[in-house]
């Protein structure tokens, strides 16, 4: 054989023989990467900040966990405190896990636990009026509370995805702003990176106090588009999908790889009906707007099943629901209280009052794609009777009707028990300056009911008192209560021991698995 040939044939085996090598390297590599076992969940709410005393997206991611959580029966029970006592009626004692680290390895004690509260109630004003916290006293594991005054519902309160629990220590070395972006807390996974608005990377935390996560990776990404949420689901880029529309459901349910979860939740859809405006404190107007919404057609012409029609803030299968019938639609009557209220037709068939025509400025959002379709639906049925009403479709709900007091209408949805109590709500909606009431509302009488029920403790008193309440309200009609929607959900079949909890706080857990 020729010399040059065979040094050819020689070169040509080693160039193989190393190219084999190189590729059997980058195949262990590549099988390791693929080894990691990795859940991606997209998420229907953006999210701008990682600060979990002002944002719900780190606790339903298991980055940080709080004091208190919910149970399946939704009642408080012991998370990062194994338990609590009250000594007197305001001073609370609670006993904390002796095991727990932070993701930074510093041990979760009573001292960091009153900072971290501390720096909740600094960082959102909101958590005030349901902690009643005068002062606070650290000592190994033990955290006393002295509350400002009876409070029984304080360990409700504490599971407040507000309230979690992280590391001061740990925000006083980076700042707070990086701290917002990855803030360090104690559950099953920590933080790795965060793009605002798109994406929270996360990573197993090894030293998790509880049972270690099932998977190594987390990606939790937040797009307010139903559509792409779909589309990631059906072409297996996304895990778990919230807030699916409900006419996509039917879709989802002929593909072999997918299932989807309907849950009866904790959230009722409303309208808030604006308080400051003069013609909406005419009790007339609000039941004649209240009679046509057609909760029935919502029901199942827009979540095609997935809902109940609501008759007050709280679902019936609560123990403190209201029990009355729902308000059917009824356009007849509700041009006959507003004929009461001064309305009458003009020559063109639309109602005015003192040569004023009646028009409704309605605020909605996409987040939730039904509430744009109840408020076309309220629109089409107002239009019928004479009444104009104009759809503004806002980026930021809340911010709007904070800052604007021009609105008559919103469409807005709410956990109306996200305690497993009706105290919460109650206060939030209908207190001045609650949190959940843009609209300043303020029904009569229903302060002592109020007052009475911050400070008893049974269970079987406050659900007695709670539902006084609602009864109360319902006769002044201050919002217009529409549906309880179920939690729609798609779930690829890789993911096991996982569903949508009512509650909509523990969404990632140490619990679930990925093939």
């Amino acid at each position: 054989m020729n010399s040059s040939k065979h040094k050819a044939k020689i070169l040509l085996f080693l160039g193989l023989i190393l190219l084999i090598t190189g590729c059997s390297t980058g195949g262990s590599d590549d099988s390791t990467i693929k080894n990691l076992k990795k859940l991606t969940m997209m998420y229907h709410l953006s999210v701008n900040t990682l600060d979990p005393h002002n944002s719900w997206a780190p606790l339903r991611a298991g980055a940080v966990e709080t004091l208190v959580k919910l149970d399946n029966e939704m009642k408080p029970s012991p998370w990062l405190a194994k338990e609590w006592k009250l000594k007197d009626p305001q001073t609370w004692v609670f006993v904390l896990r002796d095991n727990v680290t932070f993701h930074d390895g510093l041990k979760m004690d009573a001292a960091a636990v009153k900072a971290s509260l501390e720096r909740s109630l600094k960082a959102n004003h909101s958590l005030s009026r349901g902690l009643k916290i005068a002062s606070m006293e650290a000592k190994g594991q033990e955290l006393t509370i002295v509350t400002s005054e009876p409070n029984p519902a304080l360990p409700s309160e504490l599971i407040n995805p507000y309230t979690s629990i992280i590391s001061t220590a740990a925000e006083a070395k980076v700042g707070t702003l990086s701290f917002n972006d990855m803030p360090i807390g104690t559950g099953p996974f920590q933080i790795a990176s965060f793009a605002p608005n798109r994406e929270a990377k996360l990573v197993r935390y090894e030293g998790y106090w509880d049972t270690p996560a099932m998977f190594d990776e987390v990606s939790f990404q937040f797009n307010e588009d139903a559509n792409v949420r779909m589309m990631a689901l059906q072409s297996n880029e996304a895990d778990i999908a919230y807030q699916l529309p409900a006419e996509s459901i039917a879709a989802l349910e002929h593909d072999d790889n997918l299932s989807v979860k309907s849950v009866t939740g904790l959230r009722v859809h409303y309208l808030i009906y604006n308080a400051k405006r003069p013609h909406m404190q005419d009790i007339r107007v609000r039941k004649a707007l209240d009679l046509l919404v057609d909760r029935k057609t919502v029901v199942e012409g827009i979540m095609f099943g997935h809902a109940q029609p609501a008759n007050g803030p709280f679902p019936k299968t609560l123990p403190f629901g209201n029990d009355g019938e729902v308000t059917a639609f009824n356009s007849a009557k509700a041009l006959e209280l507003l004929h009461e209220a001064g309305y009458q037709p003009n020559v063109e068939g639309k109602l005015e009052k003192n040569g004023v025509p009646m028009s409704i400025q309605l605020i909605t959002y996409k987040t939730r794609p039904e509430l744009t379709l109840i408020a076309q639906l309220f629109q089409s049925e107002a239009a019928k009777i004479g009444i104009q009403v104009e759809i503004k479709i806002v980026e930021n709900v809340d911010a709007h009707l904070q800052e604007n007091d021009q609105w008559d209408i919103a469409t807005y949805s709410s956990l109306s028990a996200p305690r497993g109590d009706g105290g919460y709500f109650l206060n939030a909606a209908y207190q001045q300056g609650g949190a959940l009431n843009p609209g300043n509302i303020e029904v009569n009488k229903l302060m002592p009911f109020l007052n009475q029920l911050n400070a008893t403790e049974d269970p079987n008193t406050r659900m007695k008192l709670s539902k006084e309440a609602v009864s109360l309200i319902q006769k002044e009609v201050p919002h217009s209560y529409v549906i309880y929607p179920n939690i729609l959900v798609g779930v690829n079949k890789r993911v096991h021991n996982w569903a949508p909890g009512a509650e909509e706080y523990y969404i990632i857990t140490n619990k679930m698995d990925v093939k």
